[in-house]
């Protein structure tokens, strides 16, 4: 601790016996380096804060109806793309920054210079800053404002320009198309009048001509056995059923086998009691029931009467009168089976059409085996043609509503929240910290000084030193003579008062700085 101290107090003396080295060279140093403060340009910097953000509302009442151009992330995309060279080289041309160059190294100079330090930083997901620093602090808000104007041009027409480039190659491909699927249904409809037999149907086209033909045949088949089935049926009944009724006078008619047989008139009465059951004397049905029934009393129904004796030997008596009456289920037994009888006819002509038909259809498929296949081929083409073609239009309608929407209803937000301005102060150098480093750096400077040079110096301060050597000392003269004290009173005060101007130089250069930045 005693050598440390020591070394300390060598030091200190050394350096007091040489203080006036020390402040001429913290005096050099602080008025060189204040000049060089003073000497570096100010630097402006001018700023705008641009709000972005697509339609909140619109967006989404247009997503799957209009096409969606992404708008955030083509914001992002001109947002890293703004310092692109194209933007750049737009820059330098509309800010005249040209007009200093003197030739093409000097321009590729100002580029690189341009996208180091044009600084673009977002703070939020839809807010970013664009900042730029010069000499000159108009130049400064000129960048910035140009910048601005850019950005905004390309946000807002860029994707424009897209979309009718996009609408553009939309109308041409649907013209294209067009052509092609006239042609390809001219084809088709060709072709399908050439062989239009054998064609599968429009109703079923999946199902070819020859077995619908061959289904037909069957059906036709089928249909003509049951109604050959039915007409016999009926036939038989008509053979077992008697074609004449005979009856009583005052009673029933019987049919061969004995059983009554009612007739018209009886049957008209039993059907308007009946109605009488369920309708009153005014409803419509009574009445035409009951003027049925006058019109059947009025009519001329008997038959001549049969003689006596044949009457008698049938086991009535002597006062019954018998008539011979058609008999009605008979009549209609017969109008059904030639009802029938068409019917069959009918079948059997549609059979044979089926028939025909579908012998045609086989000969024309072994002969022309491919034929199906030919036209499947081409229905497939005209299918494809067709649906691409009805795509295309469907998403040229979308791409005209969101070109609507784009120009009409501004689907991109862009708003300036901090327009750019033109500086009044200097934002760098940041000359109250420079000058004070200066000061702290000459009076470092003049205190480094002094102890180097008392370090450089070979003679001996104290007894102590020159023993450290190794050689003997017989003593040493402590007084040489005594300094009168106003003598030492007035370097101290030299002293102080030299470094006490040096200090008082920094703080007019302080007033003067604070005052030149408007903070006091």
């Amino acid at each position: 601790m005693d050598a440390i101290r020591l070394i300390i107090s060598q030091y200190l003396r050394a350096a007091w016996r040489r203080r006036w080295l020390g402040v001429i060279v913290a005096w050099l140093v602080c008025g060189l380096g204040w000049v060089g403060v003073y000497s570096i340009p100010n630097q402006f910097e001018s700023s705008a804060r641009l709000y972005v953000d697509a339609d909140a509302v619109l967006t989404p009442l247009l997503r799957g109806i209009a096409a969606d151009s992404a708008p955030t992330t083509q914001l992002e995309i001109i947002q890293k793309t703004l310092l692109s060279r194209p933007n750049l080289e737009k820059l330098i041309s509309k800010t005249d920054l040209d007009l200093a160059l003197n030739g093409p190294s000097d321009r590729e100079r100002l580029l690189s210079r341009l996208a180091t330090e044009i600084k673009v930083s977002p703070q939020t997901k839809n807010l970013f800053t664009i900042t730029y620093r010069d000499t000159n602090a108009k130049l400064a808000h000129d960048v910035v404002q140009t910048l601005l104007t850019i950005f905004v041009e390309s946000a807002t027409g860029g994707s424009r320009t897209e979309m009718e480039n996009a609408r553009r190659f939309l109308e041409r491909q649907i013209q294209s198309y067009e052509q092609q699927l006239r042609a390809a249904e001219k084809r088709r409809a060709d072709f399908r009048s050439r062989y239009i037999e054998v064609l599968p149907s429009s109703d079923s086209p999946n199902v070819p001509a020859l077995e619908s033909a061959r289904s037909a045949a069957q059906q036709a088949e089928g249909k003509l056995q049951d109604a050959a089935v039915s007409r016999d049926a009926l036939k038989q009944e008509v053979d077992n059923t008697p074609p004449m009724l005979v009856t009583d006078s005052g009673g029933l008619a019987t049919a061969a086998n004995g059983q009554p047989v009612k007739t018209k008139l009886q049957q008209a009465e039993e059907d308007l009691r009946m109605l009488l059951l369920r309708d009153t004397d005014k409803h419509p049905d009574v009445i035409a029931q009951r003027k049925l029934i006058e019109s059947l009393r009025s009519a001329p129904g008997e038959a001549p009467a049969e003689p006596a004796g044949k009457a008698a030997s049938g086991g009535r008596d002597a006062g019954e009168v018998r008539h011979s009456v058609p008999n009605q289920v008979y009549e209609q037994l017969k109008v059904k089976l030639i009802e029938a009888e068409s019917t069959v006819t009918s079948l059997q002509r549609q059979r044979d059409e089926a028939v025909a038909y579908r012998e045609r259809l086989e000969k024309v498929q072994r002969d022309q085996p491919g034929l199906i296949a030919e036209y499947q081929n081409m229905d497939r083409d005209y299918t494809v043609l067709r649906r691409n073609y009805e795509d295309l239009l469907g998403r040229l309608q979308s791409a005209n509503i969101a070109q609507a929407a784009d120009t009409q209803a501004d689907k991109v937000k862009l708003q300036v929240i901090d327009p750019p301005e033109i500086p009044r102060l200097p934002v760098a150098p940041n000359r109250l910290m420079l000058v004070s480093v200066v000061l702290l750096g000459g009076m470092a400077a003049g205190v480094g000084v002094t102890v180097l040079i008392g370090q450089l110096d070979r003679s001996f301060s104290t007894v102590d030193e020159l023993r450290s050597l190794g050689l003997p000392v017989l003593g040493g003269i402590s007084i040489l003579g005594l300094v009168p004290l106003r003598l030492r009173l007035m370097s101290a005060l030299r002293f102080g008062a030299a470094v006490a101007v040096l200090v008082g130089v920094y703080g007019g250069l302080m007033i003067h700085l604070l005052r030149s930045a408007a903070l006091i």
